[in-house]
């Protein structure tokens, strides 16, 4: 099993790209399966979790082909249904082919999804919108089975925010019948960018970006030729990186929109920031201030980045509350800091980060996706050597981290 072996102490110098964003990818690649023909995504990234899109949509009968960052998808017969337990167990992400393959279908069996240890994350947001639109929605053997004629247009308040059911139901109403509203509706740039590649299909959704979006139904779409935005995750881990290091890091081929929240925390810790049109440069000061930080749906600041931004804490001058509203069970990483020597306490949705003079490494283990980048974070930082087990967390969402911090002047390497 790899592993990746950090010597910190060094501070990171350069440029580094950002490459495109997985979770504005996976819905993307599969609104392929809402129009029949050939559709080319660029600036996809080369993940764990694109193979498994990418099988699932060919397991379904598409054709999914990549070329470097392209991935070419040909939707023009698509043979099965059902996605079953061995491709959806290994992401959550999964779920979304529910609403496509019901209204370009009628029908769809899916696998009640796996994926990361960080929560319940439950899906009944999605199964009741689409028994609004009409679908007879049954739950059997760890499937669920979806039937409907014709889905009809219709009026959805989602309890609470949810990214991927917001996903799920506008591609499920783009082919429904008459006008669907869905209200408290994510706002996350992924979400805007889905609605403009299903408006270039030939959709007619509006209001993308705010709590509420409109969706006029349409008879068919047809497939596109897309680039995938920028992923800000990735933006914010190695802006994280380099304010840690007292590092001086520009930041390419990246969107300074996306990340306003990250930038104004960091700010806020006295690291120096400056934006560009597609730039973001970073200059990490000597001290570092405590910030508190509460983790909110998009524009608040970002659940993926709690774990980072822990580890800037865990070095800062004083102490600082981290508190985690969306998901359960994502504070898993801070026995692993703990190991590290970071002074932290877990009160409720609540951690308190004390400061300390430094972080020493240590042999620790990642738990989750962001976990493990905030591991490497705190090897970056540390005195003497830090190794990262089960790092095929990472490869499902970084596109080799390891080589980009070489790069950035890091000792840093990867055992196979």
């Amino acid at each position: 099993m790899d592993k990746i072996i950090v010597e910190g102490g060094r501070a990171l110098k350069g440029q580094v790209r950002i490459s495109g964003a997985k979770n504005a990818a996976l819905p993307i690649l599969v609104s392929s399966l809402l129009a029949e023909g050939a559709n080319t995504y660029s600036n996809v990234p080369r993940l764990q979790d694109i193979e498994s899109i990418k099988a699932l949509l060919c397991n379904l009968g598409a054709r999914a082909e990549a070329h470097a960052d392209t991935v070419h998808v040909d939707t023009g017969r698509i043979l099965s249904c059902e996605a079953p337990y061995d491709l959806v167990r290994k992401m959550r992400a999964s779920i979304l082919v529910l609403g496509p393959m019901l209204a370009r279908l009628q029908k769809a069996i899916v696998s009640l999804p796996g994926g990361c240890a960080i929560g319940a994350r439950p899906i009944n947001l999605h199964l009741k919108g689409l028994k609004q639109l009409g679908a007879d929605i049954h739950l059997e053997h760890g499937y669920v089975r979806a039937e409907a004629k014709k889905l009809k247009g219709a009026d959805i308040y989602f309890d609470t925010v949810t990214v991927t059911g917001t996903e799920n139901l506008m591609m499920a109403a783009v082919l429904a019948e008459g006008t669907t509203v869905l209200r408290n509706a994510a706002r996350e740039p992924e979400v805007v960018a889905l609605a403009e590649v299903l408006n270039k299909m030939g959709a007619d959704i509006q209001g993308a970006g705010t709590a509420v979006i409109t969706i006029n139904g349409v008879t068919s779409l047809k497939p596109v030729s897309v680039r995938i935005i920028p992923d800000r995750i990735e933006t914010g881990t190695f802006m994280i990186a380099a304010a840690l290091t007292h590092g001086d890091v520009t930041l390419v081929d990246c969107n300074p929109e996306h990340v306003r929240a990250s930038i104004h925390k960091l700010s806020r810790a006295g690291v120096k920031i400056s934006t560009d049109k597609n730039t973001i440069h970073v200059h990490g000061n000597d001290e570092i201030i405590s910030v508190d930080v509460e983790t909110q749906p998009y524009p608040g600041f970002p659940t993926d980045m709690q774990a980072q931004f822990m580890v800037l804490m865990c070095i800062a001058n004083g102490t600082s509350m981290i508190s985690e509203t969306i998901f359960e069970n994502r504070f898993i990483h801070v026995s692993e800091l703990e190991r590290m020597g970071a002074d932290i306490k877990i009160s409720g949705h609540t951690a308190i980060v004390k400061g300390v003079s430094a972080l020493s490494g240590a042999p620790v283990m990642a738990t989750d996706l962001r976990a493990s980048a905030s591991l490497i974070l705190a090897g970056l930082v540390a005195e003497g050597q830090t190794e990262v087990n089960r790092v095929y967390h990472l490869d499902r969402g970084y596109e080799t981290i390891e080589k980009k911090f070489s790069q950035l002047g890091a000792a840093i390497r990867r055992i196979t």
